[in-house]
């Protein structure tokens, strides 16, 4: 069987990577760092009225492309590999997800169209403080009320909700555990009873907030669906963004080899290349089998997924297919980037070298949706027979 891209995917990883290279650079990621939001508004804005990229999974009765989740990989691997500064992936992975998942009709036509005509920016809340990810790590609590519902708890490592123009939040009802009691709501950012701090990161290409509700009052058209049993839809969109954060993890490891092997040539010692010496070939060749397994394993999880989002639910193949691939991929990335800096001697950790800013991307990445011990303990479960 043939696994490898059509025309047309091949078409958009070549002007992806066309693109990214213009704007996203050494130097454009350089710069966005250093801004409050952590990215180029002017870039993000291109990208969304432009490029259209958050549109590629969007059905096309929302004004989206319609195009697949291996599209949507395509793109996030690029990303990876240039390290775009900007809230496509808390946008796409996670809020558009949610909405196709367990948004009712008027907030998809609502919301789905602003992210599609006007850029507007989405994050999703689920994990309180701790290292858990999952339903079990969603500890903000909601009661019902005769308006609607009353949200109070905090909210860690929400990615991009400090610019957020719009989050999912996920809460469970008192005394719940598990996927008992999951809700999913949607909000603006600036509603009252929302605060929110920008948290330090040691990867500076992603920012963090951390998100505190304190009597937040929402009514009814701010309830999504299956209010109370919406745990199974939770660990859904959670699946397709650790696929998505995989796609990203895949194009660091494969950048971080191509920076590696491009250093080796040109870098001499004993007066010949260092990458002439047989010690650093196989551990290029290990970095080059690192890389392309974590492509199959990316690009099978997207295929899984595009079933799940096309045919209706795969709750068990979506959740092995995301797991194996972020457990693979956590590991891919930052082993490469790891054997990257030390290849490069030195040098690797200075500020003149990109290097160092791929190692923290990936050692960052791995912890956001379980780390690569939580994804294999999930396979594992999932085996057995037991729920994700």
């Amino acid at each position: 069987m043939d696994f490898s891209f059509s025309e047309n995917q091949q078409i958009i990883a070549e002007s992806a990577a066309d693109y990214l290279a213009k704007v996203s650079g050494t130097a454009a990621v350089r710069a966005a760092m250093e801004t409050p939001g952590g990215f180029d508004v002017a870039t993000w804005q291109d990208i969304s009225s432009e490029m259209c990229w958050q549109l590629t999974h969007i059905p096309e009765a929302h004004d989206g492309l319609g195009l697949g989740y291996v599209e949507l990989c395509i793109l996030l691997e690029q990303m990876g590999r240039n390290l775009l500064c900007a809230p496509f992936f808390s946008t796409v992975c996670l809020g558009v997800n949610a909405l196709l998942l367990a948004g009712t009709d008027e907030q998809k036509h609502h919301l789905l169209k602003a992210v599609a005509q006007d850029g507007t920016r989405l994050a999703m809340a689920c994990a309180g403080p701790g290292r858990h990810w999952g339903n079990e790590a969603v500890t903000v609590e909601y009661e019902t009320t005769s308006s609607g519902v009353l949200l109070n708890g905090v909210y860690a490592h929400v990615i991009d909700g400090q610019t957020a123009d719009y989050i999912v939040l996920a809460a469970r009802r008192a005394g719940t555990r598990g996927n008992q009691g999951i809700g999913l709501f949607v909000v603006a950012a600036d509603h009252a009873g929302i605060q929110r701090e920008a948290l330090p990161c040691m990867d500076q290409t992603r920012r963090q907030a951390r998100i505190s509700c304190t009597n937040l009052e929402l009514d009814a058209e701010a309830t999504m669906r299956n209010v109370g049993h919406a745990g199974p839809l939770l660990e859904q969109v959670l699946s397709l963004a650790s696929i998505g954060m995989a796609a990203e993890q895949l194009g660091v490891a494969e950048k971080v080899l191509e920076l590696t092997v491009d250093y080796i040539k040109e870098r001499k010692q004993f007066g010949r290349p260092v990458g002439s010496f047989q010690a650093l070939k196989h551990k290029a060749a290990d970095m080059l089998l690192q890389a392309e397994s974590a492509r199959s394993a990316v690009y099978y999880a997207a295929c899984i997924a595009d079933e799940a989002l096309r045919s209706g639910p795969l709750a068990s193949e979506l959740h092995e297919s995301a797991s194996i691939a972020r457990a693979y991929c956590s590991d891919a990335a930052f082993v490469n980037a790891a054997e990257a800096l030390q290849m490069h001697g030195g040098a690797g950790f200075t500020w003149d070298f990109d290097v160092h800013l791929y190692l923290k991307r990936a050692k960052a990445s791995q912890h956001y949706f379980g780390d690569g011990a939580w994804h294999r303990e999930r396979i594992a479960r999932i085996l057995l027979g037991e729920t994700a």
